[in-house]
Parts: structure tokens; C-alpha cells; sequence
């Protein structure tokens, strides 16, 4: 995806290293952003976020299936609040599964506002009706209680715990395309 998708108030667009990087690093260097993140999601230093942005775009062009990671920004203030991913899920070797998850990571400021949501949509809507999956998943960390909510608000089903993805236990929701074209549509891709 190199265009962009927007909703009311949001702008979902490809990472920029160089101009990201430092809104990036604030955001992943919170412990309460990464508290439910994999150990290695804090980076040390601007660089080392910049760098990890310019890795997360070569993957995508090599995977070039449409997937990938993208910021979040406030239309209202050009603020990045946070990230949007639509990925294969990796087992627990980290090998790609034949799963796609959406999820998302946002700042502590943007928390509660319903921007999860309203991204989630937009990605859910991005992956069945561009890319033509037949399900979405979401996975969970049983005590994060506020992206099961975001699950819910997005009409997933919840399908319960697991230990295929991540090499974790983690909670599974998953949403078909026939139920989401009936449910989610807004999406505007430009």
C-alpha cells in the first residue's frame, strides 16, 4: 500500500525514517506503550528507531504482498499517534503462518480517543476488499483489556486462547470478510 487511506480524522500512510523517527522513538520508548509489545520493541536511541523504520519498509517491499506497518497521524495536528500493521502472523520460530493479524500501537496521549478503532477499520476494510483475505485475526495478551475492547468494537469474534503465533499464549479473535463488508465499510483510499 503507497497510497494513503483515511477515515474522518485520520491519515494512514507509509513510515518516512527521516522525518518519523524522533515521534516514533517517543512513542516506543514508553513502557506503558511497549508494556504488552515483545521486549524488543523499545529502542534505544533516535537512530536506532530510524534504522528500525527503514528495516520495517525493505521488508515490506520484499514481502511486496501488500502487508506491512504504517503511521498513524492526526489530520488535525499532523501528529503521529500511533501504528497500524497488517502482517502474516509469525509461529513461534517467527516464521511467516498463512494468517494475516491486524494491530495496532498507539501513544499514550491518543489512548481512548478511538483511534484504534477507526484505524483497525480502515486496515480490516484494506485487507478484505484490496487484498481479498477471507479472515482477519487479532491477536491479544490476555490482561490487555483495552485492545479486546478495540476487538470488539470492530466486530471480531472471539476464538480463544492460543500458542500458535508468537510462541506465546495469546487471545484470538477473527473476523471474515462477508461479515466485515456488511459491518465496516469508511475507508477512503487515495
Amino acid at each position: 500500500m503507497t497510497n494513503l487511506l483515511q477515515t474522518e480524522r485520520l491519515i494512514i500512510r507509509s513510515w518516512i525514517p527521516e522525518g518519523d523517527a524522533e515521534q516514533a522513538f517517543v512513542m516506543y520508548s514508553d513502557p506503558e506503550v511497549t508494556h504488552f509489545l515483545r521486549k524488543t520493541s523499545r529502542p534505544a536511541s533516535i537512530e536506532l528507531q530510524r534504522q528500525r523504520l527503514i528495516e520495517g519498509i525493505e521488508r515490506m517491499h520484499q514481502r511486496n504482498n501488500g502487508t506491512g506497518s504504517w503511521a498513524i497521524v492526526e489530520k488535525e495536528t499532523t501528529t503521529i499517534v500511533g501504528t497500524i500493521l497488517l502482517l502474516q502472523l509469525p509461529d513461534k520460530d517467527g516464521l511467516p503462518t498463512p494468517d494475516y493479524e491486524v494491530g495496532w500501537h498507539l501513544r499514550r496521549a491518543s489512548w481512548g480517543k478511538g483511534y484504534a478503532t477507526e484505524a483497525g477499520r480502515v486496515m480490516l476494510n484494506y485487507g478484505f476488499s484490496v487484498l481479498n483475505l477471507p479472515v482477519i485475526y487479532a491477536v491479544v495478551k490476555p490482561e490487555n483489556h483495552a485492545s479486546i475492547r478495540v476487538t470488539q468494537r470492530l466486530g471480531m469474534k472471539p476464538i480463544g486462547t492460543t500458542n500458535k503465533y508468537y510462541g506465546i499464549e495469546l487471545l484470538l479473535f477473527q473476523l471474515d470478510a462477508l461479515k466485515e463488508g456488511r459491518e465496516n465499510r469508511g475507508a477512503v483510499l487515495e
